[in-house]
Formats: C-alpha cells, sequence, structure tokens
C-alpha cells in the first residue's frame, strides 16, 4: 500500500515541480514589480512547503530535506522582496532536478540504495555559475548549510499516523480497493469503441434524413384534392415524425455524452509537454550564451495522449533548431534595433478535426544563399538544379536528411540530424509541415496534424455545383451581401464588419471554378478566421451544419493546401474540408523563379485530381484555371489563352486523346503544349497518348511524387524550341 502512495506522490511532485519552474523563470523576467514578486515568492513558498510535508508524510525524509533546503534558501529573498539572481535561480531549478530524480527512485522501490543527498546538494553549488557579489554568494552557501541529511529509514514511520498526509492519500489508504481504482484499456480498444460512436453518429443522421422525408410525404399528402382520403395516412405518419423526432434527440444525447466520455479518457491538455519545454529553451540558451524566452499560446487545448507523445520530440527539435540557428546572440541582436532577448512563441489551433502547431520567432530567418550554398556543397542538390529553384523549395531543403549549414559539430548541431527526423514524424502522424522565413526578421514553422478522436462540427456550402465544408470553429459568422455593407472598387471588394473592412473572396474563383466577380446583392458571406487573419467568403448557398468526423486525405493528395480532410455524408457522399488557412490567405500566387503571366488549364473529372495539379503548379507560379470536363475546357479556351493544358487521359464524353485531336484542328490551339495524366502506367499507353499528339505523359503516381512541375516546364521549353 505505501509504495503505491509514493508512486502517487511522484507523479504529484512532478506537477508541483513544474509550476515552481514556471514560476521561476517568470522570476528572471526583466522588469516585474514588487507586487507581481512577491505574489511568485509566496506561490512558490507554498508549493515548495507542499513538497516537503508530503514527502515527510510518507518517511522519505531525504525528499523532505531537499524541498527544505530550498525553502531556506528562498527565504531570504522572499523576505526582502527582490528580484532573484540567474545563478539562483540556475540552482534552484538543478535542486528540483535532483528532487524529482530521487523521487523517482523511491517510486519505482530504488529508494533504499539513494546515496546520501547531502554530497549532491554541495556539488550543486559548487558547479553552479559564479555568483555576481556577495549577497549571492551568501545565499548558494545557504543551500549547503543546514543539518545533515539522513537518507530515508529501512521503515517508515506508519502513514496513517501522520497529521499532515494529503487527504488524497488518506483516503487512498483508507479505501482496500484503490489499488484496483483504474483499469488499463489498449489503445485499439479505444478507437474501437470511437468507431461505434462514428456509426452512432452516421445512424442519426440517417435519422434526420429519414424525417426529412416523411416531412415531405406529408407535405404532398396535403394537398388539396387529396386531403379528406388521406386524414388517417397523415395522422400516422405525424405520429411516426414525433416518434423518428424523439428517437434522434436520443441518439444525439447518447453520442454527445459517449463522445465526451471517451475524449476524458484518451486527451491531455497540451501544455503538459508544452510548459516543459520552457524550461529546456532557457537552459538550452545558458548554455549557448544567448537569451530567449517561450511564450504558448493555446495551451489547454486537449488532444490524444498517444498524439503528445509522438509530438513531444519534434518540438524538442524545431526549438533547440530555432535557438541554435535563428536566435542571434543578445550584442548581435541590439546592434539591429532587436530586444536583446529572443523571442518563440508557439501557438496551438484547433481547426475541426484538425490541430495547427505554429512555432515562430524574430531571429535571424533563412538564408537562402546559405542553405543552396550548403546543400550543394553536401551534394543533396546540383549547381544547375539549385539554380533552377526558387526560394520555397530552397528553404525546404533544410527538411533533407544529412542538410546542416554547420561546417563544424557541435553538441547541439552540425550531425545532419533534426529537421529531416521532424518532417519524417509529422508525416508518419498524416501530416505536413511548412517553413516561411524573412531574413533578418525570424521563420515560422507550421504543422497542421489529423486529430482521429472525435466529430466537429462543419459548415457545407455551395458554389455552382460543388459542395464542400468548413470547420465552424474558423466560421465567425455568415451575412448577406447588400449595397450598405459592400465597399466595391476596382481591384478589391471588401465587407464593413462590425466597423472594420474585411477582404471579400469569390469562393467559386478561389476554387478556380469561374472568373471573380462582386457579390451580387443577397449572396450569403461566410466570415472565415484562421491566424489572426479574417476573410469574408461569397459562397453562392449554405447548405447547413452537421457534427462530422475529419478524415486525413490520402497520402498522394495530402500537400493539396486547399483541402485538410474528407467526411463521409449519411448516404455515403464525400464531402471536402477546406483549410480555413487557405481560405484566408490571397489567392495570388508569389514567386521569385517564374513570371506571374504564365497561364495553365488543368482539365479533369476528379476534383481531388484537380486541386492537387493546382496547388503543384501554383507552387511553380503558374496561374491556374480548372475544368471539369472536356467540353468545359472548350469552352473556356474560346475565351482564354494558356501557355500549357494538363489533361486527364479518362474522362466521360470526351477523354483525353479526343481533346488533344480538337485542339490540334483549330488554328488558335494547334500549338498549346498538352501533358497527358493517366493511372495507367503502362508502356503502351504512354506510347498511345504521345502517338495522340501529347507533349508529354506522367502517370498520377508520377504526378503525386512531385512530377508534374518538372515535366510542365520540359514540355514548355521543348515547345517553344520547335516554334
Amino acid at each position: 500500500m505505501l509504495q503505491s502512495l509514493v508512486a502517487g506522490f511522484s507523479t504529484e511532485a512532478q506537477e508541483v515541480c513544474q509550476k515552481v519552474t514556471l514560476d521561476l523563470l517568470d522570476l528572471e523576467r526583466e522588469g516585474i514589480d514588487n507586487e507581481a514578486l512577491a505574489k511568485v515568492y509566496t506561490r512558490l513558498a507554498r508549493h515548495l512547503h507542499t513538497l516537503k510535508g508530503s514527502a515527510a508524510s510518507l518517511g522519505l525524509q531525504d525528499l523532505s530535506a531537499i524541498a527544505h533546503k530550498l525553502e531556506d534558501a528562498l527565504a531570504p529573498l522572499r523576505k526582502d522582496i527582490i528580484p532573484m539572481p540567474r545563478p539562483m535561480v540556475d540552482m534552484l531549478l538543478h535542486g528540483l532536478d535532483l528532487f524529482l530524480l530521487r523521487a523517482q527512485a523511491h517510486a519505482e522501490g530504488r529508494g533504499d540504495a539513494l546515496p546520501d543527498p547531502t554530497a549532491a546538494l554541495a556539488q550543486l553549488v559548487a558547479d553552479a555559475p559564479p555568483p555576481e557579489d556577495a549577497d549571492e554568494a551568501m545565499l548558494a552557501m545557504a543551500m549547503a548549510a543546514g543539518a545533515p541529511v539522513h537518507a530515508a529509514p529501512a521503515t517508515p514511520a506508519p502513514v496513517q499516523a501522520a497529521p499532515s498526509q494529503p487527504a488524497a492519500a488518506l483516503s487512498a489508504a483508507d479505501d482496500d480497493s484503490a489499488v484496483d481504482a483504474s483499469w488499463r484499456v489498449a489503445s485499439h480498444q479505444v478507437t474501437a469503441l470511437m468507431r461505434e460512436v462514428e456509426r452512432l453518429r452516421e445512424f442519426r443522421m440517417r435519422l434526420e434524413d429519414r424525417l426529412r422525408d416523411i416531412s415531405k410525404a406529408v407535405d404532398l399528402l396535403t394537398a388539396r384534392e387529396l386531403l379528406a382520403p388521406t386524414a388517417r395516412a397523415r395522422a400516422m405518419l405525424s405520429a411516426v415524425t414525433a416518434g423518428v423526432r424523439s428517437d434522434g434527440h436520443e441518439a444525439t444525447d447518447i453520442v454527445d455524452s459517449l463522445e465526451e466520455g471517451l475524449k476524458s479518457i484518451t486527451t491531455r491538455p497540451v501544455r503538459t509537454i508544452l510548459e516543459p519545454l520552457q524550461r529546456m529553451v532557457r537552459d538550452l540558451s545558458r548554455q549557448l550564451g544567448k537569451q530567449a524566452r517561450l511564450s504558448v499560446v493555446g495551451a489547454e487545448v486537449s488532444l490524444d495522449r498517444r498524439l503528445l507523445e509522438k509530438l513531444k520530440g519534434a518540438m524538442v527539435h524545431l526549438l533547440r533548431n530555432a535557438v541554435d540557428h535563428g536566435i542571434e546572440m543578445p550584442d548581435e541582436r541590439e546592434r539591429v534595433g532587436k530586444h536583446h532577448e529572443g523571442a518563440l512563441t508557439l501557438r496551438v489551433e484547433q481547426q475541426g478535426n484538425i490541430l495547427v502547431l505554429e512555432l515562430s520567432d524574430d531571429g535571424r530567418g533563412i538564408d537562402v544563399l546559405m542553405v543552396r550554398a550548403s546543400a550543394e556543397r553536401k551534394g543533396l542538390i546540383t549547381a544547375e538544379e539549385g539554380g533552377r529553384m526558387h526560394e520555397a523549395q530552397i528553404r525546404d531543403l533544410i527538411f533533407r536528411p544529412g542538410f546542416s549549414t554547420r561546417v563544424d559539430v557541435t553538441d547541439t548541431s552540425g550531425r545532419g540530424v533534426g529537421l529531416d527526423a521532424v518532417r519524417s514524424a509529422v508525416e508518419a502522424m498524416q501530416g505536413r509541415i511548412e517553413v516561411v522565413s524573412t531574413k533578418g526578421s525570424g521563420t515560422r514553422f507550421m504543422i497542421t496534424l489529423p486529430m482521429e478522436l472525435g466529430s466537429s462540427p462543419v459548415l457545407t456550402v455551395r458554389t455552382i455545383d460543388s459542395q464542400v465544408g468548413l470547420p465552424m470553429l474558423a466560421v465567425e459568422s455568415t451575412q448577406l451581401a447588400s449595397p450598405e455593407n459592400l465597399r466595391i472598387g476596382r481591384m478589391k471588394t471588401q465587407l464593413d464588419y462590425n466597423g472594420q473592412l474585411v477582404p471579400v473572396m469569390d469562393l467559386g474563383a478561389r476554387m478556380g471554378l469561374r472568373a471573380s466577380a462582386p457579390p451580387s446583392e443577397g449572396q450569403p458571406l461566410i466570415i472565415v478566421q484562421s491566424g489572426g487573419k479574417r476573410m469574408a467568403l461569397a459562397v453562392d448557398a449554405v447548405v447547413g451544419d452537421r457534427d462530422l468526423v475529419i478524415r486525413p486525405l490520402p497520402a498522394e493528395v495530402r500537400d493539396v493546401p486547399a483541402y485538410q480532410g474528407a467526411a463521409i455524408l449519411s448516404r455515403g457522399e464525400l464531402l471536402l474540408i477546406l483549410r480555413p488557412g487557405w481560405v484566408v490567405t490571397d489567392s495570388t500566387p508569389t514567386t521569385v523563379a517564374m513570371p506571374q503571366s504564365r497561364r495553365a488549364l488543368v482539365v479533369d473529372d476528379s476534383l481531388t485530381a484537380r486541386a492537387l495539379h493546382r496547388a503543384m503548379l501554383e507552387a511553380g507560379g503558374f496561374t491556374v484555371h480548372l475544368a471539369a470536363s472536356g467540353a468545359r475546357a472548350m469552352e473556356r479556351l474560346q475565351t482564354e489563352t494558356y501557355d500549357v493544358i494538363i489533361c486527364d487521359l479518362e474522362m466521360e464524353e470526351m477523354n483525353g486523346t479526343e481533346l488533344i485531336a480538337k485542339l490540334r484542328s483549330q488554328p488558335d490551339t494547334k500549338e498549346v503544349p498538352v501533358i497527358l495524366v493517366s493511372a495507367n502506367d503502362s508502356g503502351a499507353a504512354r506510347s498511345r497518348g504521345l502517338a495522340a499528339g501529347a507533349d508529354g505523359y506522367l502517370s498520377k503516381r508520377e504526378c503525386a511524387a512531385g512530377r508534374l512541375l518538372t515535366e510542365v516546364l520540359d514540355v514548355m521549353s521543348r515547345r517553344g524550341a520547335r516554334a
């Protein structure tokens, strides 16, 4: 029984020590006023006293003595309410580390073999950074002074007799079944249970659809000429309607209750892995002679425990990289007008079933010339390949295995292991990572990950004949367009929203389905926010909102920036879910490698394939239009001109070879380069496509592997040389 209490105390001690650590990091901040200082010191004293009392109540005298020494060291500072010197913070933090290591040993039953902590405390003071004045020296000595510390007795005092024992420990001691109060559940069992919840949710949605069908039937039977003959049928249907509606409400309650219960079992706040990283940033900064502070926004978001464990390593890599490579030395920062302390911000945001992690720093940024030179030096790319790359592609080289800008190897970098491991970890979780950087101003890493457990409210909207979903967490409100709330200019349209002018974007144009035009009067506008940005999205209709399970897209289309996943509706239809971050960004593609005048037409009857091709071409600087069939492509070509056409081989009505024949028969389009794309990767199919007049042929697997942009540039170059 005692050993189970000691194990519980070890867990409690970790939580208390984490609170003490955060308070100590706060004390290092510059400009903290006396009132705030006094509050922090009071909290620190209370936490240390809790550790001391709880350890003593369990007979762990060595831990009690360590906590007592930490209290003694804190007392002079608390009395005079003076800022805590950094060497003192170092010693207290190392003292906490010593406390936790010994607490863990006791929890594992190794307490009797622990050495006397007196020598460890003395070594702690000796290893600490030298104090800056006599007062600090006195404080340092306070930790090593005092009565001798004895190891824990072999037979501790009876737990029940301890007057200061925590209430939780007493209740556990009084209940002989405390050890059996929890169950060990395998993750696959919880996942299977969640699938049953999803089945129940689908059943509830089918009930809603049935209810709508019954209502339509009642409306038909209520026609004037059928009123009398159908009275009995209408009465029966009305009773069935009431019953189905009641069943639907009950199913909703069951689904919500089950889902909340499962989430409480399987999730934890993300702060449990992020808050300890603040200590890591502080220690690494001191080691490198730098100053940096990590701020966390959104730490209360709850995540799957398995996901948290997988994320921890990636976060450590990114933060170490930011401190080592991004944050400058204090004197260098001051020379360029920055604060001597670097700022790192980790933002956590949930968008439907997608988790967004954004780590930014205000350091030196990524030098693309240095990255390119380093990649060429290490043989990751050739000089010719580097010359064809634009900035985004060069920045992406930092994720290549073996890449490092360091020439020498240090304790923190230079071994070529780091960001490639981060990308591998993120992709293993079916996520994606992006990097944006401005030289001299900082770097921002963005990770998006699917969250498997639970449903999310989704708003379904329609543009032309396409329905897509928007996570309700990103939807602020909906409005109708009117002359009073719109500001229509020559180049852009804005919405007067709560006293602010918000850009208006037509969703159909954003998806490449039609030319952009100002919204008409009465057209629905969806105000979407993400990452501090807003956009008023003009749609043709708002279909409604529902709770849906958003699944990640297949691996070959996961990098499509427009969509964060897909959901299955009650009748089996696939609903693509838009990524809020993509919605709120400027739709004008930016690049430094390609002129903006290049235009491409993508012809494919698959919405996912069109989105994939568009994403790749826009990354290369193309303006891209889309057509869902060969006939729609011919309509576009009557009013638009393009530098290249990418066409699916297998389409209904008019396949790829038939479209090429039409193009080659018309003077205006006979010289336009055409690339065929097909799921058929055989040599015979490739030969037939090229014989039909295609300038290039790619399998869909080659497109998913990133070959499309290279093939487009090669085909355009060859066609231009022939012309």
